[in-house]
């Protein structure tokens, strides 16, 4: 029997749907001194604020959790990863499947003391388009397990869900990433051949270009390669799916929907609400609101002419337990109880 991931309801307002949030920034102060005029006062000395110290309390106070933020009736989920650059920190990163190389924000660079016209830029690539940006060079960048020498970071111009960047999946090659939605948890770590526990369905996935997380999957009775993006916030199909499913289903009717990238790029879509459960092994996902377009994603991933899905945190926020291993190169997922 079929494991099933509850409908998702969502708000109305969707006819720009980001796949990039705003970074909150906090401005920095100085306690001034004062003077009378009977007799002259001593001012407070002045607070020197650490940049750094600074972007901890701003990621220390975010509304909770802190972590790993489960998708909710009217909220997508999120998975931010406590990341040490030049062993300070930690920064709070987008952990992006979808994403070939880490990345930071402008405010990051600047905390770190580091000029952003040291090092080349770069181009960057994103679901919508792509961008010229400035880059740094880093000694160091590591959470758990995972460390990645002297990598060059390019700078994006926003961040998703307030983080401070995007930790991609350079680094790792032969770990296992575990997510634990429910009690708020992330861990990076080396993989030791580890078979799932009781109540976990495992998937074989392959790589994509190297790093991507490819599965087979199903959406209805159509056979398609789904991305496992846990860097997108929405689910996002191509037209060869649209037409697959329109050749077996009838032609569905959707209107227009704008998806926006880090880049800051838009593209237009088709969002249609009738999609059929998205089948991954023995769950299925029903989240019936799914974007399709021919975005610049399919056209640099090669996946414009057979049927392929990028899974977003839409879906994925939806289970108990996701965990990456790609070592064993194997999706172990576990459902919420009693879905």
């Amino acid at each position: 029997m079929n494991e099933t991931i509850r409908t998702l309801f969502w708000p109305e307002n969707r006819l720009l749907r980001r796949c990039a949030a705003s970074l909150l920034i906090g401005m920095l102060a100085t306690v001034p001194g004062t003077t009378v005029a009977t007799a002259p006062e001593i001012s407070p000395p002045t607070r020197v604020i650490d940049p750094i110290d600074e972007l901890t309390e701003i990621m220390v106070e975010a509304r909770e959790p802190r972590y790993v933020s489960p998708t909710r009736r009217d909220e997508i989920g999120r998975i931010w990863a406590p990341v040490m650059i030049n062993g300070r920190g930690p920064f709070r990163l987008v952990l992006d499947t979808g994403a070939s190389r880490s990345a930071i924000t402008a405010l990051v660079a600047l905390a770190l003391g580091i000029p952003t016209d040291r090092s080349p830029p770069m181009i960057l690539r994103g679901v919508t388009g792509y961008a010229t940006v400035p880059t740094i060079r880093v000694d160091t960048l590591s959470v758990g397990d995972l460390a990645v020498d002297q990598p060059l970071l390019p700078i994006v111009p926003d961040a998703l869900g307030g983080a401070e960047g995007i930790l991609g999946s350079e680094g790792l090659t032969g770990k296992r990433v575990f997510i634990d939605f429910r009690h708020d948890k992330i861990t990076i770590a080396y993989s030791k051949n580890e078979r799932s526990g009781p109540g976990f369905v495992n998937v074989p996935f392959r790589s994509l270009r190297g790093t991507l997380v490819v599965v087979d999957a199903y959406i209805g009775t159509v056979r398609a390669k789904a991305v496992i993006d846990t860097g997108g916030q929405v689910t996002i199909a191509n037209l060869a799916l649209k037409d697959a499913l329109a050749h077996r289903n009838g032609t569905p009717r959707g209107k227009v929907d704008l998806i926006q990238g880090a880049t800051k790029d838009i593209q237009k879509g088709e969002l249609l609400d009738d999609t059929p459960a998205i089948s991954i092994g023995s769950i299925q996902i029903h989240d019936p609101n799914v974007t399709y377009g021919d975005l610049y994603i399919f056209r640099q991933w090669k996946l414009l002419n057979e049927p392929a899905i990028l899974i977003g945190m839409d879906s994925l926020g939806l289970l108990d337990t996701l965990i990456i291993d790609y070592r064993r190169h194997e999706l172990q997922l576990r459902m919420p109880n009693g879905v």
